[in-house]
């Protein structure tokens, strides 16, 4: 008896072939889990859907339907034990099971795992499982016909009926790719007993005093033997005797109470450490033989989310509180990995999570229109001191609730807060855009209603999210649930700066707002916004495939691989308000990118000045849209389908640091009196701020350096002074005039382009602890220095000693004159850098680490580099 996952042997076909395979042809199946895309890609069936224009090529692959098959063998033990599961973790979407040419299982939602009980359909030997997925698109549409057309951004409409990945019908950044077939494992379980649920419930309470209450459920025969639980710690020496519990009705729950310093407070990364503990409930029969065991990995740490008065602004907190320590978050939105989910491999989630912990991010929002991601994603979370806002499977549309809906809806949902809830990065569960969008329409939203039943409304799905899913998590989980993303709260519309977390798309989408007014259109929490930039070359090179003459911006190939509508249109907007920009594809990627780069970075600078501490915490947290892409694309992410960084990554993780240092630059412009409009005054004042992460005090020199673009000989700056940052918080650090920028009395007197160069300096070992460069703006009013004047030095040196960067070489770059947006490449295949987008300043070499340089030949881009 036991469990096996039933991997290999699997063959499908197309019913009613012709497209895919012939009629009675069944192809191979290299393993399960897949998906019919995936299979017919590796068969060369199918044109490869990611390059060209061929995902219009394979869209009749989601309106067929597919079977797929498999024998598995049931030996005398497996007959003989008392029960025999067939357990199917998920179908993908609408699928008839068949054992032995019986009809055992009818599924039609994605997010659902399903146990079947199938002993009295076993024989001996050789068992015949297939399933038979029907058309998911033309089921949806069905059902829309039944129940009625609802509004919706992105994708089919039909999509709001059916629990399926929303991206799939596409999105805004993903293309349209119905995906069918058995896409999570699917496992042959006899038992005799088995532990059907195991809740590790480790609670903190407000003394940060841990405990644990863990509880458990049997299923199968009755049973009469003992169930004994188990606590290691992260050594897994253990902490705890081995607790016999008292079974009733199949069920037992018991109670764990820790001595002092017994157990180690679980934090995000970049404020401790990440201790994990390991739960063992194991059943044991009369004659002392081990029926079943689980084990569950948990932490203990203590997750509130504050709303509270603030000192000289109106509206509420809402931050995030870890362990007492209120926590300000940096990080992405997360959309899937993939289009074809089965080719992601735990390797591919190690590299893409280990990407943000790099990157200075400590939490990540698992976005609505996707997955619940597998059990692995939340294992690197915890491990790594990611935090976890979940959004249940809603995003962007008028979702209904019939009842067949609202049944499927809420047994996913208890299925995976159940599945998830013991995971210690998860924090927060939510949905995406959904308030929003019922605004956006005016339908039936009177936020002051708090008892109605909502299903009669315009706006049914507010009975899902008000009534269905806080009662799933509040009865199996201890985790915080918020209505939507974005969500106000206190009878506050979805925009509101005051409260809740807002999505800020008035950069981009919405009204189009400049980039240099982040600091207006802050919220308590901004969850989302972003500026789209182009990936890598190398990942535009491979979406054109072999046809060259597809390789510039404006091609048809370009635009299908930019989902967003209106996308050339608001890329050059903000291109040309701010750039001279040329328009061959390596240029117009730079420019995209470092626009991308400098939008970014500006909104994560000016809302952690923002964070001032105790009762200042006027914006708490700061998600981008988006860390990743499914395929390779034009999009709002900061790395791209193949895990290549932009450069917007880069200057984020800058952002993100323990210590940094932000400058602003404000002009004020005074009339002689209310009378005149031709006599004023023009100053420019200069504003400059420090954050500080950590929970103590830190003193540190500020160090200010200004040159002046048109006078290779001037520098000017800020008296360098000793200043103490404080603790987790922002500290505002000096006011005063614009070095070297004199007075104007005329508009025609063009002001003198000043770059402020700022530094956080260690006081003992005068180590830099953060470095901004404010630039006067827009760009394409600048005259850069000549390249002969800037005198750009790359050098190059080998790493040594057994370091941790050992395997690297390091770039040493250094200028004569300061230079913008320094971004280094090289022929061939990617390397990899530990930074890009650098803003240099004479007097501040600074240095880069590349892995994979092999002695290639240094590529360098900058503005004003002589190249547009």
């Amino acid at each position: 008896m036991g469990v096996e996952e039933l991997i290999e042997g699997w063959s499908f076909t197309e019913i009613k072939g012709g497209q895919g395979t012939k009629d009675g042809e069944w192809l191979s199946v290299d393993r399960v889990p897949t998906t019919v895309h995936v299979e017919l890609l590796k068969a060369g069936r199918i044109p490869d859907p990611f390059v060209g224009l061929h995902e219009w090529d394979v869209q009749w692959v989601g309106e067929k339907e597919w079977a797929f098959k498999t024998t598995f063998t049931a030996s005398n033990d497996d007959l003989k034990a008392p029960n025999a599961d067939l357990v199917f973790d998920g179908l993908d979407t609408f699928a008839t099971v068949t054992l032995n040419g019986e009809k055992i299982l009818e599924t039609d939602n994605q997010f659902i795992a399903h146990r079947v009980p199938v002993k009295q359909h076993l024989k001996h030997g050789n068992n015949l499982l297939g399933i038979v997925f029907a058309n998911a698109f033309q089921r949806g549409r069905d059902l829309q016909k039944r129940h009625g057309k609802l509004s919706l951004w992105n994708g089919d409409s039909s999509r709001l009926h059916v629990r399926k990945a929303g991206y799939n019908y596409g999105w805004d950044w993903g293309p349209v790719l119905m995906t069918v077939g058995p896409w999570r494992p699917i496992c042959f379980h006899t038992y005799d007993i088995r532990i059907a649920e195991v809740w590790a419930n480790a609670i903190v309470s407000e003394k940060l005093e841990p405990r644990l209450e863990l509880s458990f459920e049997l299923a199968g025969d009755e049973f009469t033997g003992t169930v004994q639980a188990f606590v290691r710690g992260p050594g897994k020496a253990s902490i705890k005797e081995a607790k016999v519990i008292k079974v009733t009705g199949g069920k037992g729950p018991t109670t764990y109470t820790f001595d002092d310093d017994e157990i180690a407070l679980w934090y995000p990364v970049g404020s401790g450490k990440q201790p994990l503990y390991e739960i063992e409930v194991v059943a044991i029969d009369d004659h002392g033989r081990q029926l079943d065991s689980v084990v569950k990995t948990i932490a203990f740490r203590r997750v509130q989310i504050v709303e509270k008065p603030l000192i000289d602004q109106g509206g509420l907190s809402w931050y995030f509180e870890i362990n007492n320590v209120p926590v300000f978050m940096g990080g992405s939105n997360w959309i899937p990995a993939d289009s074809f989910l089965t080719r992601l491999t735990y390797d591919k989630y190690v590299e893409w999570l280990q990407l943000l912990v790099a990157g200075n991010q400590n939490m990540v929002r698992v976005w609505g229109g996707g997955i619940y991601e597998p059990d692995i994603f939340y294992d690197i979370c915890d491990e790594l001191g990611i935090l976890v806002w979940q959004d249940f499977m809603f995003a962007c549309g008028q979702y209904p609730a019939y009842d067949s809906f609202v049944d499927t809806v809420r047994l996913e949902a208890e299925q995976n807060v159940r599945r998830l809830r013991h995971h210690p990065s998860l924090v927060i569960w939510g949905s995406a855009s959904d308030y929003a969008f019922a605004e956006s329409l005016n339908l039936d939203l009177d936020y002051s209603d708090e008892t109605s039943d909502f299903r009669k409304t315009n706006f049914p799905s507010r009975y899902i999210y008000e009534r269905v899913l806080p009662a799933v998590v509040s009865e199996n989980s201890d985790v915080h649930y918020h209505r939507g993303s974005p969500y106000s709260g206190h009878g506050k519309p979805t925009g509101d700066q005051t409260y809740g977390d807002i999505h800020q798309w008035n950069v981009w989408h919405g009204s189009q707002e400049s980039w240099h007014d982040w600091d207006i259109l802050a919220g308590r929490f901004v969850s989302e916004f972003g500026m789209q930039g182009y990936p890598n070359i190398r990942t535009i090179n491979f979406w054109t495939g072999d046809n060259e003459s597809e390789r510039f911006p404006q091609s048809r190939t370009s635009a299908n691989h930019n989902k967003a509508t209106g996308s050339e249109r608001r890329l050059e907007l903000y291109l040309v308000e701010n750039f001279r920009h040329a328009f061959d594809i390596e240029s117009y990627v730079y420019y995209t990118q470092v626009m991308q780069a400098e939008c970014l970075a500006a909104a994560y600078r000016l809302w952690r000045r923002n964070w001032k501490g105790p009762g200042r915490e006027y914006t708490s947290g700061a998600l981008v849209w988006q860390m990743n892409d499914c395929w390779p694309v034009t999009s709002w992410s900061i790395v791209d389908y193949f895990l290549r960084p932009k450069p917007a990554y880069f200057t984020i993780a800058r952002e993100l640091r323990p210590f940094t240092v932000g400058v602003t630059r404000t002009i004020e412009k005074t009339f002689r009196d209310d009378r005149s409009a031709a006599f004023f005054t023009i100053e420019h004042t200069l504003e400059i701020w420090g954050t500080n992460s950590t929970l103590e005090d830190k003193e540190v020199y500020l160090d200010v350096i200004a040159f002046d673009l048109g006078d290779k000989e001037w520098r000017g700056g800020v008296e360098k002074r000793k200043v103490c940052l404080k603790k987790n918080s922002a500290t505002e650090l000096f006011k005063g005039p614009l070095p070297g920028q004199p007075i104007r009395t005329k508009e025609s007197e063009v002001p003198k382009p000043i770059v402020v160069s700022a530094r956080l300096l260690d006081v003992d070992s005068g180590e830099v602890l953060g470095r901004y460069s404010n630039w006067p703006e827009p760009f394409k009013y600048l005259t850069f220095p000549t390249p002969q004047e800037v005198s750009l030095k790359l050098d190059v040196s080998t790493t040594d000693g057994g370091g941790p960067h050992s395997d690297c070489d390091a770039i040493r770059v250094g200028v004569e004159m300061p230079i913008k947006g320094l971004v280094l490449d090289v022929e061939g295949e990617d390397a990899k850098w530990s930074d890009q987008a650098l803003d240099v300043v004479p007097g501040d070499d600074q240095v880069v680490r590349v892995w994979n340089l092999k002695g290639r030949k240094l590529k360098a881009r900058y503005l004003g580099d002589g190249n547009a």
